[in-house]
């Protein structure tokens, strides 16, 4: 199907809205927690909730939203994603509870694992040759400007409006989205013969969510407690009948056999371990920060800004030179470099923060570690699978980093005891460098350099910000036969919350 300049152009700004509005949301959640706590209540329990609600349905369907497309069409999943995402905003601004908005982020979760991988699907499927890497590009720069805005626009809306805004925003852009979605031509079917694993996608949510509840409610009640341990045990029996239903089905969402492979196992166990660590650093210091050392919303914002700044001036680089030596080293070294970030952090914070004296440093620290090690871990595990099943390794990493933050920050609280005083944070942050530091000693220790090349350098965001180029592929033409939406993650995009 050829398209017309105008109809790629068309689809092209429909796919950044969409993924734009997706990202901007997730990253301006965490500034605004204390006001939400303010507002409705729920402790820290209720803030873990907030963000876990989405992470938790994001990382249980990201997979299987992939593969709906490939069945009922990209165009239509997309425009669903999109329509579903805003009314689930609206939700959102309006709940007039903690438990009606951890039920809108639940929601925003289930269509974001539509819109998430969609957005790249219809830009795969609009363009070919040297124009889908451009567009790809494009698509993947505007999701770095939405992860390096999301938590200042976030703080000045709680701080001059109020904190509805940061949900309620999103409506007039998922309207423009949806005009430009109703212009797009209809995309083809790649595997309209595919069948979506809806009971794998069932089992995972609920074995993800036992875990969750349990360690949410671990600080109330203790590890005695049946509220505890019942639902973890039972979790953790639901993801075992997951697993067991992923090997026996002829249509896995997850395919265990490319487990099989030591990078991209390791690979994954490292995410699992540097992704929650990263994800408990980012929620417990724009909590502290305003809850304990008494900044705005705004400036709690700011402290996460050098971070990103780095990763966009240094990632790139970091990655051509995993290209020229091979991954295992940057593997190893950025999560301890991230783990000593984070440890500076631990010991210049007080109660009374100076986020160029105390935060500045710290944070720079582990932006140097997030850029060594983001593109070389992707490129790494995307090399260990053969070139039909990139989609799906690149889609599983992400969903594999989702799952990391959530099941991290739910069990923050029972590590620092329910409460965030200076005391808490601290113990908090040592249990975020003790993950990150597991990380970097299974890259050094169990990652292989790859006899192919890697291409870290297309991956320069990790599953931090955009989808990642196949790692084996540095050729457009291949770059667009190992894309095409013929599987299920091939267009499983990544986020970070």
């Amino acid at each position: 199907m050829t398209l017309t300049a105008a109809q790629k152009r068309t689809t092209l700004l429909a796919a950044i809205m969409g993924s734009f509005v997706a990202l901007l949301d997730s990253t301006v959640v965490n500034v605004a927690l204390p006001a939400i706590r303010e507002d409705l209540g729920g402790g820290l329990a209720g803030q873990q909730w907030v963000v876990n609600a989405y992470l938790l349905m994001l990382g249980s369907l990201i997979l299987i939203g992939g593969s709906l497309g490939d069945v009922y069409g990209e165009k239509r999943v997309f425009a669903i994603g999109v329509a579903g995402f805003g009314a689930a905003s609206v939700v959102c601004a309006a709940a007039p509870t903690i438990e009606l908005l951890v039920a809108g982020r639940a929601l925003q979760g289930a269509f974001g694992a539509l819109l998430t991988p969609a957005s790249l699907a219809i830009i795969v499927a609009a363009f070919s040759g040297s124009e889908r890497g451009a567009a790809i590009g494009s698509w993947t720069a505007y999701s770095g400007i939405a992860a390096l805005i999301g938590p200042l626009a976030g703080g000045w809306l709680v701080d001059t409006l109020d904190w509805r805004w940061i949900f309620a925003i999103n409506v007039p852009f998922v309207a423009l989205t949806l005009l430009l979605t109703a212009r797009m031509p209809v995309l083809p079917r790649m595997d309209a013969g595919r069948r979506p694993d809806w009971t794998g996608a069932a089992l995972c949510a609920v074995g993800l969510a036992g875990p969750t509840f349990g360690l949410i409610q671990q600080p109330q009640h203790g590890w005695g407690s049946a509220t505890v341990i019942v639902p973890i045990v039972a979790g953790l029996a639901v993801f075992a009948a997951f697993l067991a239903w992923e090997r026996r089905t002829d249509d896995p969402m997850l395919p265990l056999g490319l487990f099989g492979r030591g990078n991209f196992a390791w690979g994954n166990v490292e995410t699992l371990a540097a992704y929650g660590g990263l994800g408990v650093v980012f929620f417990l210091l724009v909590l502290f920060l305003q809850q304990v050392g008494g900044l705005d919303a705004f400036d709690a914002g700011l402290a996460t800004l050098p971070t990103t700044a780095v990763m966009f001036l240094l990632s790139k680089r970091f990655g051509a030179l995993a290209d020229r030596h091979g991954p295992r080293l940057f593997m190893g070294l950025g999560p301890l470099v991230c783990s000593g970030g984070t440890v500076l952090l631990l010991v210049l914070v007080d109660e009374r923060p100076s986020l160029v004296l105390d935060v500045l440093p710290g944070v720079i620290v582990f932006g140097v570690g997030l850029s060594i090690t983001v593109a070389p871990l992707t490129a790494a595990i995307l090399a260990d699978a053969d070139e039909q099943n990139a989609g799906i390794a690149s889609g599983v990493n992400n969903a594999v980093a989702r799952v990391a933050a959530l099941l991290a920050v739910a069990g923050v609280g029972a590590v620092i005891g329910g409460t965030l005083d200076l005391d808490g944070f601290r113990m908090g942050l040592a249990f975020s460098a003790a993950l990150l530091a597991l990380g970097g000693l299974i890259g050094l220790l169990r990652i292989k350099n790859p006899r192919r090349e890697v291409h870290a350098e297309e991956c320069p965001g990790g599953q931090l910000a955009g989808q990642p180029k196949p790692a084996w592929c540095p050729e457009e033409d291949g770059y667009a036969a190992s894309t095409r939406p013929s599987t299920p993650a091939t267009a499983s995009g990544s986020r970070v919350t």
